[in-house]
């Protein structure tokens, strides 16, 4: 298992994969913004577009790549360009196909990020998760801390209103 930067083509080239994945990980019942049934198709368009971040310079991906070169999960970093906030990063879409979970894969793609982010000089980094998610483990056993919840923040991928629970780190602090 390889975990690489996607360049913009890169993403715009293999969005399809990266649909295929966003599409699973809303059929496994992930709150990532989309509602299921996501439409393969629709997926890979909203890749498509994150290209257009990503070669702007506002948005890093990772991708996790199979012995085959199938796209098994992927974790990206939304970088401000507002001059007061460049310290900081949002740590968005870390995903894992069913297929691969429980194999440590989503431990090495938050890992991945942290190290880029502690690399390019981010000292602090944030993100939102469904309350009471799978998720939630992962952060709070990786040395994130709970900043609170909101009720009724977005819909899960059934349509149901949840809660969210933000977190931040500092790059480079140890877990626990």
């Amino acid at each position: 298992m390889s975990v690489v930067r996607w360049d913009a083509e890169r993403v715009r080239t293999r969005s399809g994969e990266l649909g295929d994945l966003l599409a699973d990980t809303v059929a496994g019942g992930a709150s990532v913004g989309f509602l299921a049934p996501l439409d393969r198709a629709e997926a890979a368009a909203w890749w498509r577009r994150r290209a257009e971040q990503v070669a702007a310079g506002r948005l890093a991906v990772w991708a996790a790549l199979d012995g085959t070169d199938r796209v098994t999960g992927t974790v990206g970093l939304d970088l401000p360009d507002k001059p007061n906030s460049r310290h900081r990063a949002e740590l968005v879409k870390l995903m894992v196909h069913r297929s691969a979970r429980g194999q440590g894969l989503g431990r090495r793609l938050l890992a991945t990020a942290e190290e880029a982010a502690a690399s390019a000089g981010i000292t602090l980094l944030h993100l939102d998760t469904e309350t009471g998610s799978p998720a939630e483990h992962l952060y709070r056993t990786a040395g994130w801390t709970r900043a609170g919840t909101i009720p009724d923040y977005a819909a899960d991928p059934s349509g149901v209103l949840r809660g969210t629970t933000l977190y931040y780190k500092r790059p480079g602090s140890p877990p626990g």
